[in-house]
């Protein structure tokens, strides 16, 4: 019961889209109505404000971690053992992509996603967000980044753990990274 009670808590607290929030709080369009449509700081540079970019990078990866580490918490496990932890970080993640606070409309995850890594442990998010800073510096293509970034994930954290539930959770969160950057792929495909 109260594993489910902290997915639940982690899965409404990944439904909170900063992007839109940051945007009412600074008297920005709605991200949902411009460029990409999706509400993710990415999306939110286009308005043409960094500092609202960057309230909404650290807000996403906030809620990431912070699902991560209460579950951590309540359960009383490290947030790479047990299963409360890692659940929570799907959860919080999914939230993130199926909000339920904005008609299960969200964002493509990226943030969020590393900050869940962080959570689990420090090296694997900052393994991940390394592979996504070399792509960027390389090919210049955020999407690009996210999709190596999601594919390398998984492997960091089979290296790091080994086969526990935790690389299987990192695994669901990969997948569906680059499920929600599927119309992105035809485009990279496409030139």
């Amino acid at each position: 019961m109260q594993t489910a009670l902290i997915i639940l808590a982690a899965y409404l607290l990944g439904s909170v889209s900063f992007a839109i929030l940051v945007s009412r709080a600074l008297a920005l369009p709605d991200p949902r109505s411009y460029g990409s449509k999706n509400p993710g700081a990415t999306n939110v540079l286009r308005s043409g404000s960094r500092a609202a970019a960057v309230l909404t990078l650290i807000g996403d990866a906030a809620k990431g971690w912070l699902a991560v580490w209460l579950a951590s918490k309540l359960a009383g496990t490290a947030p790479a053992a047990g299963l409360a932890a890692p659940l929570a970080g799907l959860a919080a993640f999914a939230g993130h992509l199926f909000p339920a606070f904005h008609r299960f409309r969200g964002g493509k995850g990226v943030a969020t996603a590393a900050g869940v890594l962080l959570g689990f442990d420090p090296w694997l998010g900052l393994a991940t967000i390394a592979t996504w800073i070399v792509i960027v510096l390389f090919f210049r293509i955020s999407s690009l980044a996210a999709l190596a970034a999601a594919l390398f994930a998984p492997a960091y954290a089979w290296w790091l753990f080994g086969l526990r539930p935790l690389l299987a959770v990192v695994g669901a969160i990969a997948l569906l990274l680059v499920w929600r950057h599927r119309a992105n792929i035809g485009r990279l495909v496409g030139g």
